[in-house]
């Protein structure tokens, strides 16, 4: 088979997961197109492996060699990626990306910030305390 043939299929690939990346707003979905990503990658690592080996006759394909590393790599992403996942909807009710805002600020449902209205209260408490 001629290289190009998995090398314009894993382009696609990746364009396509890098689509997914910038345009989805599900954290799922994103980890899905970095997936997609991750798989075009092997695809041009075996495909190089695979011709660069019949052109020098050598053995030792270390390009499948790093694509065994990289699957063991995805597959531990895609798991700490989806724990984490998780637990943001759990406690935020929503995995859309343009809805959630830093883990370790505290937001009330009307959408004020928990931290600016404390200092608004404060701030009031200590014109009250100057007034009496």
């Amino acid at each position: 088979m001629h290289l190009a043939y998995p090398a314009v299929l894993s382009a696609l690939l990746f364009c396509t997961g890098l689509y997914g990346v910038l345009a989805r707003r599900n954290a799922i979905l994103v980890l899905m197109s970095v997936e997609l990503m991750l798989n075009a990658v092997n695809l041009n690592l075996v495909a190089f492996d695979v011709w660069l080996s019949r052109a020098a006759e050598e053995t030792l394909h270390s390009g499948q060699a790093l694509t065994l590393f990289t699957i063991a790599i995805a597959a531990a992403e895609i798991g700490i990626g989806l724990a984490i996942v998780l637990a943001v909807h759990r406690n935020r009710g929503t995995a859309d990306i343009d809805r959630l805002r830093d883990t370790s600020e505290r937001h009330d449902p009307d959408g004020t910030d928990h931290d600016a209205r404390t200092a608004e209260r404060s701030d009031e408490a200590q014109k009250a305390e100057a007034t009496a």
